[in-house]
């Protein structure tokens, strides 16, 4: 994937605008009679993969405790997103092939885009099949950047603390708060897993093993403008892979009616 998704640059510059970036993310569930069910949840975007606009205390825990950043040596047009492996979405998205869509209502700018794609979950801290074929599915839709940098010193485990880092120490205690969904009632058996605590340790065992970056492949983005009523826009871009599996292919744009 030689250029930027056509839609990427605007869409960036929305994001850029709005004083929002959070959004909707929809995926398929089952009921207890094993109907797909539609769920959905708000989400904050972190960043096109793999290149979060890191705060700078981020910036600053990474460099003080170790861990460094990884060279810009890579980019895409895939969205970002955190969440707690123990969070219902992460397995729906297993268990649906990993279908996903994504809303963002863009208020301040009049737009809505519409993402539809793929979404695979990294940040397994004993690795496994399951890590290593989304890692692979993520490979195929990022391109080297031309700048300096080697690629050889890009790490995946450093890349997903940096996104662990760039969350307030109160945003990483969150992932080892009791087990989402469960009783109020029912006390942890972990007495690690409580509410309220701040993590300053980016390596901290039991919050990296729930935390994990969730990036979302697009093959179809829709933008729909209604800043001018009376010149309602609606485009819609489509990818069309190449025939070797690799992660090539096109952009197809077409304007359809609003």
């Amino acid at each position: 994937m030689a250029a930027r998704a056509p839609w990427r640059s605007l869409f960036q510059s929305h994001l850029t605008q709005n004083s929002s970036t959070s959004f909707t993310l929809s995926t398929v569930g089952y009921d207890s009679q094993s109907r797909p069910v539609p769920r959905s949840r708000t989400c904050e975007f972190r960043g096109f993969w793999p290149s979060p606009k890191l705060h700078e205390s981020a910036a600053e825990a990474l460099t003080n405790q170790g861990v460094g950043q990884n060279p810009a040596v890579y980019d895409s047009d895939m969205i970002s997103l955190t969440t707690d492996i123990r969070m219902e979405k992460v397995s729906q998205i297993n268990s649906s092939g990993n279908i996903v869509e994504g809303v963002f209502w863009l208020t301040d700018v009049g737009n809505q885009w519409r993402v539809k794609g793929e979404a695979f979950v990294v940040g397994d801290p004993s690795g496994g099949t399951h890590e290593e074929a989304a890692r692979k599915e993520i490979q195929k839709g990022v391109r080297r950047q031309g700048n300096d940098g080697d690629a050889s010193d890009w790490d995946w485990e450093r890349q997903v603390t940096t996104y662990f880092a760039n969350h307030s120490p109160a945003m990483r205690g969150t992932f080892k708060n009791p087990p989402p969904g469960q009783p109020r009632s029912q006390e942890p058996a972990d007495p690690s897993l409580r509410l309220g605590q701040e993590v300053e340790d980016l390596q901290d065992p039991v919050a990296r093993g729930n935390f994990r970056v969730v990036i979302i492949r697009p093959n179809e983005v829709e933008r729909l403008d209604i800043s001018d009523l009376q010149n309602v826009r609606r485009v819609r871009w489509t990818f069309v892979p190449a025939d070797n599996q690799d992660g090539q292919g096109e952009w197809v744009e077409m304007e359809v009616w609003p």
